[in-house]
């Protein structure tokens, strides 16, 4: 078993550097979060709805930034008995405001450390050559090259910079309009990313949609080639799952993977290409889920099982009598990622298409789920929430 002090410096830098800021909205809301009505230069938006049932829990509020790409900034459930209970482990709104308007930098890298961020034109890492300042990486894909942002580097000395989670984590969103439906309400706005700076092979439109009802919470994206040049995109997000009990090593998972992507280290986090069976603390296939105990995970699943149309991944937290599931519906996803250090309490459940690097060679000619947009042409990321009583 690893000392917790270990374990704290095992966390990434910038995680550490909102540490107290992220605790204090996992374990206490400040008073001052009613008066944050904006972040990232545009108004919260917040869905609500009123509970209907006395014995079945139900989705109650979301708050998302649309100053920050359509972030969830938070999201909550009522449980019988219990009252409204968090879903995601975020900060409350003067804590994410902080975080997001005052301690973040440039490039936005703070927005995936709380909430649910949503990731694009690539989730995960993407490993390439850097510029001399290390600012920068090139990489390529069907011999086009492009330079992308260098955002993310490890702790340990040999550690490598790279690319980590897309271009839309400052995007403005435009035509945000929120709309009543039968039992909740629906907020859509539009991303109008473009080549996102520079950055990217073509232009891009993305329209997101975050739905509440009582049953369950849907975020869909669509993102559409407006250009004139064909594109690889993958999406993805990055949500953190609260743990109402506060006891993390007795929560368990379940994620229906079959598969496991071997890494160099816990550090970098860069695929080393080989694909395995799981087992061990890496087989997470039981119905009932596996207790994360004390183990650390930074990992990507895939050869996932699909039934009834969807993949679904479950949080069940035994001592709070609660658990989430989280359903991928898009068939285009094709890995889940789950980040879960032991001294936190959370874990981090990504949908996306893609496995990590998915230009790097040493994935040979392997499909690395990147989905190729040629112009006019679209494709559809789609996940439900769910929240019952395990």
């Amino acid at each position: 078993m690893k000392p917790l002090y270990r374990t704290l410096a095992a966390l990434p830098a910038a995680l550490l550097a909102v540490l107290p800021v992220l605790m204090a909205g996992i374990f206490g809301a400040s008073s001052h979060a009613q008066a944050v009505t904006e972040i990232g230069g545009q108004k919260l938006v917040t869905l609500t709805r009123a509970v209907t049932s006395q014995t079945r829990p139900e989705f109650t509020s979301i708050t998302l930034a649309p100053g920050r790409g359509m972030e969830l900034l938070q999201v909550t459930a009522n449980f019988p008995g219990k009252g409204n209970v968090n879903v995601l482990a975020s900060p409350d709104l003067a804590g994410a405001k902080e975080m997001l308007d005052v301690k973040d930098d440039a490039f936005g890298d703070l927005g995936y450390r709380l909430g649910a961020a949503f990731l694009f034109p690539y989730p995960n890492r993407i490993i390439g050559k850097l510029s001399a300042d290390g600012k920068t990486l090139i990489t390529s894909w069907q011999g086009r090259t492009i330079t992308l942002p260098a955002n993310n580097v490890g702790k340990n000395p040999d550690a490598v910079r790279h690319a980590m989670h897309g271009l839309i984590l400052k995007a403005r969103t435009d035509d945000v309009r929120v709309k009543d439906i039968p039992g909740g309400q629906q907020v859509t706005g539009v991303i109008h990313a473009g080549d996102f700076g520079g950055h990217w092979f073509s232009k891009t439109d993305l329209d997101v949609t975050i739905t509440l009802t009582a049953d369950a919470m849907d975020a869909t994206i669509v993102a559409r080639n407006v250009g004139h040049d064909a594109e690889p995109v993958a999406i993805g997000w990055h949500p953190y799952f609260n743990l109402p009990s506060g006891d993390r090593t007795q929560v368990r998972i379940h994620i229906p993977g079959s598969q496991l992507a071997v890494v160099d280290n816990y550090d970098n986090v860069f695929p080393t290409g080989k694909l395995v069976p799981v087992k061990g603390q890496y087989d997470l296939r039981a119905p009932g889920g596996v207790a994360l105990a004390k183990n650390f995970y930074d990992d990507n699943w895939s050869k996932l099982d699909w039934k009834s149309g969807a993949v679904t991944v479950k949080v069940i937290d035994p001592a709070a009598h609660y658990g989430v599931t989280i359903q991928g519906l898009s068939p285009e996803i094709k890995t889940i990622q789950m980040y879960a250090p032991p001294a936190m309490q959370f874990v981090a459940i990504e949908d996306q298409y893609n496995f990590a690097d998915p230009f790097g060679k040493e994935w040979g000619k392997m499909d690395t789920g990147m989905v190729t947009l040629k112009p006019g042409e679209s494709t559809r990321w789609h996940v439900r929430l769910r929240v019952f009583v395990p």
